[in-house]
């Protein structure tokens, strides 16, 4: 009966209050889905998640395996290419990858890729453009290989947002930016601990130039003051960084840990309550005088089973009380966001969530 039913009819109780109905539709689409290995399913359940944020399509689209996969980043990257579906279709993308599925290493062959890279480089929602660094942060060390072919665009992001968090284009409000400047932030320690001598050398040229030196002062220089020498740099090459086979002994897991290794941040380490972000990284920014600290906070669980359904525990995000300075604080068991954007809730709780305190987990086996 079940497997004749309509596809509509499913979706509608789907989201069912009863756990029971809920439960057998769920087993449901997860047979047909086993049985049709076409995309037709994948893309309606894509469609409805965007429609109505059903937490039962959200589990089901995120335990998705082969063939679907193609289906699904297909469908993904349809959406990424659409200004309105956007910050939707890149917080899903998160729940996806966070989870570290067994076709991960697809992405960095897959069309969505350099679609996600276009973005970064052209979008101007700053709620966007957070999202998606930690989407790339979260990805990078899945598919470390893919710097052979996109390393110029990384690169080529960081600039432009790190400009960013000087040059308040527009009329940001000083909460998005504070948020972008904790993913700038993010992106900095993931490129400089996976591509040090390539990466050095972007820095050296793009902030050789005068109109970005004053970025490099207010932006970049004071996340380098909390790195170390990475080794790579006296014993490695632009090169050899770049070889694929510098990449086939190591897991994600490896490449997450060496990239924390070369931090310097005190707090940056393997705790029971979680990881830091940073402890002392300031956005320096004399010009504004708009206090982040009055705006309303709100502890809330999140709604997307962060600590259940993966390995990696809740994060809580703090912000510091003095104005221009970054969060700095990450730690379970629950999240302390900004009530005002919720969609940066769901950004930071659900994508730093694994990248951070996922990251402590792993550091504390080392």
């Amino acid at each position: 009966m079940a497997q004749q039913a309509n596809v509509g009819e499913l979706l509608a109780m789907l989201d069912s209050p009863m756990l029971g109905v809920r439960d057998d539709v769920t087993a449901v689409f997860k047979e047909n889905l086993n049985s049709d290995r076409g995309p037709m399913l994948v893309n309606t359940l894509v469609d409805y998640y965007l429609e109505t944020n059903s937490q039962p399509a959200l589990h089901i689209l995120t335990t998705l395996q082969e063939p679907h996969d193609k289906h699904l980043l297909d469908r993904i990257n349809e959406y990424v290419g659409k200004a309105a579906t956007r910050l939707s279709i890149l917080s899903l993308l998160g729940h996806v990858i966070r989870l570290q599925p067994s076709w991960k290493h697809k992405l960095s062959q897959a069309p969505l890729l350099p679609s996600l890279l276009k973005c970064l480089k052209m979008d101007t929602d700053v709620v966007v453009l957070t999202t998606g660094v930690l989407v790339l942060i979260t990805m990078l060390p899945m598919i470390p290989q893919s710097g052979k072919q996109h390393l110029l665009d990384f690169f080529d992001i960081f600039g432009r947002l790190s400009s960013w968090c000087l040059k308040k284009p527009g009329h940001v409000a000083e909460v998005y930016l504070v948020h972008l400047h904790a993913s700038v932030y993010a992106l900095f320690h993931r490129l400089y601990g996976m591509y040090p001598c390539n990466f050095v050398s972007f820095l050296r040229s793009h902030y050789s130039m005068k109109e970005n030196l004053e970025t490099f002062e207010e932006v970049v220089k004071p996340m380098m003051e909390h790195v170390r020498i990475h080794p790579e740099l006296v014993t490695g090459s632009k090169d050899h960084e770049l070889d694929p086979r510098r990449w086939k002994r190591l897991e994600t897991h490896d490449v997450v840990i060496e990239c924390a290794k070369i931090s310097l941040d005190p707090t940056e380490a393997s705790y029971e309550d979680g990881y830091s972000v940073s402890h002392q990284i300031s956005a320096r920014f004399p010009h504004r005088s708009a206090d982040v600290t009055t705006s309303p906070y709100a502890d809330t669980q999140n709604s997307y089973g962060c600590a259940t359904s993966t390995p990696y525990s809740t994060s809580r995000l703090t912000l510091l009380n003095t104005p221009g300075q970054l969060p700095q604080t990450l730690s379970s068991p629950s999240t302390r966001l900004i009530t005002e954007p919720p969609q940066v809730c769901c950004q930071l709780v659900c994508l730093l969530s694994p990248l951070l305190s996922g990251e402590a987990d792993l550091l504390g086996q080392i």
